[in-house]
């Protein structure tokens, strides 16, 4: 049963799909208690809102789980997402750090509204919501979030693409000042057959930030299938110890695998930074990647 300081879904909302402002439709597919956000026909998240901690999409359980041991039980963080998506991880960190201080940065408000509508937020989360271009809205934060952010998750999506503007060193050079000295940024890549998109990503983050892990499928990244990697950037190598994450991933479904130090370098090898000149989006997933996955799960 949810807690007096839960809200529950909105069963009996009038509308469980919606024409968002940009033109995209949204619609929310229910199984038992988990409600997954599809636009365009692309699922982008999944929400229990009746337990959070709950994250079925493989990548956004990797980041639960650096979340979980990047920094000490329990603890409230601050915390910046980039792209809200069913405001999924925002939940999660509500729900396992208790009075963490979170913002969110969404372009498309009508999404939002929609996503509250049928799943609402906790009472009494601490999470602000703001609309805009991510990048664009970096420049319009608090300048008390300068230096002072623990966690930075960037999981933006127009459609089923990354914009190419979101993917650049300006970009996360323009991000790394709101990061204090050991926090850590996670990045959702999604990329599949030659992975070129996702070395490029993985080179940029490199050249901005220093460290960089990877998790992911083995087969992903091989390259293999399309799928998504959970990228964790930081200034400190020691921010990315995070010791436990290789038996916490292998023991998921589907299993996943760590990548780390000299594989990271050995993974970017020949690859060159994104940069706004030549940055591009990410490409565009195979249309029967969504069928194979709900045979499969997420």
């Amino acid at each position: 049963m949810p807690s007096a300081s839960e809200k529950t879904p909105n069963s009996s909302s009038p509308q469980t799909s919606v024409k968002l402002d940009s033109g995209a439709q949204a619609r929310f597919s229910r199984d038992g208690e988990e409600w997954t956000l599809i636009v365009d026909g692309t699922p982008q998240s999944a929400v229990n809102p009746l337990d959070p901690r709950e994250l079925s999409f493989g990548y956004i359980r990797h980041m639960g789980y650096v979340l979980d041991l990047a920094f000490p039980e329990a603890a409230a963080i601050t915390a910046l997402h980039l792209g809200a998506g069913a405001l999924t991880i925002p939940r999660y960190v509500d729900a396992t750090r208790p009075r963490s201080r979170q913002q969110v940065v969404e372009l498309e408000r009508s999404l939002v509204d929609f996503v509250r509508e049928v799943v609402p937020l906790p009472a009494g989360a601490s999470i602000r919501i703001r609309y805009g271009d991510a990048r664009e809205q970096l420049g319009r934060l608090p300048r008390g979030l300068l230096g002072s952010v623990d966690a930075i998750v960037v999981d933006i999506f127009s459609g089923a693409q990354t914009p190419a503007h979101v993917t650049s060193v300006e970009f996360f050079s323009e991000l790394e000042p709101f990061l204090r000295p050991d926090g850590v940024v996670l990045v959702n890549i999604a990329d599949g057959h030659d992975l070129s998109f996702a070395r490029a990503e993985v080179a940029t983050l490199l050249e901005v930030f220093g460290e960089v892990t990877l998790v992911g499928d083995p087969a992903m990244l091989k390259g293999r299938r399309f799928g998504n990697i959970a990228a964790v950037a930081s200034r400190s190598a020691e921010a990315l110890a995070l010791p436990g994450l290789e038996r916490r991933v292998a023991s998921g479904f589907p299993p996943a695998v760590v990548v780390r130090g000299k594989a990271v370098r050995e993974f970017v090898r020949g690859a060159d930074p994104a940069r706004d000149a030549s940055a591009t989006a990410s490409p565009l997933p195979g249309k029967s990647l969504f069928r194979e996955r709900r045979q499969g799960g997420w």
